[in-house]
């Protein structure tokens, strides 16, 4: 008897966590709401444009990525571990950091203050859409502060689903892996282009416990993080590079699969071309780039309200084009076919195929 009970207890256990961490980041915005508007009375601050319908919808949406994540884990996915991972640790570490970091986010965010960087953080070297504070972040994403704070921000952003969108390009990547039978686990390599924390690796690794994963990105800071959190996982060591995704430093035709998650929106137009020109040139005939980021104006209309006011309410000077731009086009003038796209919650999904 104990079997046929098993899964329904273990969906049981995933809901009450999901809906736990969704209520956590409800009450944590609404109490930093009011703390806000105490400190500091609105004046030229965006409306609140949710409606109730548009909060129904966006609830509809929740609960559908909620059932997609439960069922991709029940029919063997990924581990049904993964619904339950959390970094707990961090949380319970960090979390008092974050709420004495919100003065200084909101003291930017009023001032309009959008490439401020302490004095002890060297800005040398890198692009300049890099050096923003993105979602008023402070250092940016070059500290190792910014970087342990990210996660937890995130989660609270989307309310508690982050991992859960993230998980989204897992199918994809495993089905862009079958045919690879004859190819021994630990010569599967997966590249995540701005692995940033290391959390997509992180939720690769627990499907793929054999694979060769690598990730790059441009924050030495996250990538100590990421080193930290993936030296959790038993197993080898992802192999992680402080780089440009403009210039990727790997050979031509490496990777059987490239993933890329909540990186398009934070690019410039031409920078997201060569983004993916790179990952084209990087990954072997055949290979599959799947691509996680925000939801767009022409898959979501409805929350056409929604994207205006993320653009206006955080520092993201690149994502009101983003939400217009044609992706698929730009997979295309790359030389990727077969492509498909989907959309789950707030983030949308692009698959694309290397011709083999």
């Amino acid at each position: 008897m104990a079997a046929p009970l098993a899964a329904p207890l273990t969906k049981l256990a995933y809901q009450t966590f999901q809906q736990g961490k969704s209520y956590f980041g409800l009450a944590h915005k609404t109490l930093s709401s009011q703390l806000l508007t105490l400190l500091d009375p609105p004046r030229d601050r965006p409306a609140n444009r949710l409606t109730p319908e548009l909060l129904l919808k966006i609830q509809q949406r929740l609960n559908q990525l909620l059932e997609t994540d439960w069922r991709d884990a029940e029919q063997g996915v990924y581990p049904e571990s993964l619904l339950f991972d959390n970094p707990w640790e961090d949380f319970f570490r960090y979390y008092p950091a974050l709420w004495l970091d919100m003065p200084q986010i909101w003291g930017r965010a009023n001032q309009k203050r959008y490439q401020e960087f302490s004095t002890q953080i060297k800005t040398e070297g890198y692009p300049s859409y890099y050096l923003q504070n993105f979602h008023h972040q402070t250092d940016g994403y070059l500290s190792d502060m910014s970087a342990n704070l990210y996660d937890l921000q995130v989660e609270i952003l989307f309310n508690g689903t982050a991992d859960a969108m993230r998980r989204r390009i897992l199918a994809p990547l495993k089905r862009g892996l079958e045919g690879l039978e004859q190819t021994p686990p630990h010569q599967i390599r997966v590249l995540d282009v701005a692995c940033g924390t290391g959390r997509t690796l992180r939720l690769v690794r627990g499907m793929l416990p054999e694979a060769s994963l690598f990730g790059i990105d441009l924050s030495p800071a996250y990538l100590r993080k990421a080193n930290q959190l993936l030296s959790q996982n038993p197993g080898d060591l992802p192999q992680l590079l402080q780089a440009n995704a403009e210039e990727l430093p790997y050979l031509d035709n490496y990777f059987h699969a490239v993933t890329c998650v909540f990186l398009f929106h934070e690019l410039p137009p031409a920078v997201r071309q060569r983004v993916i020109e790179q990952a084209f040139r990087v990954t072997q005939p055949g290979g599959v780039f799947v691509i996680a980021d925000s939801i767009q104006i022409s898959d979501s209309p409805e929350l056409t309200p929604i994207m205006e006011g993320f653009s206006e309410t955080f520092h993201e000077p690149y994502y009101r084009h983003y939400t217009t731009d044609d992706m698929v086009a730009r997979l295309e003038q790359a030389g990727f076919v077969g492509i498909t796209s989907e959309v789950h919650f707030m983030s949308k999904y692009w698959v694309a195929r290397k011709p083999a």
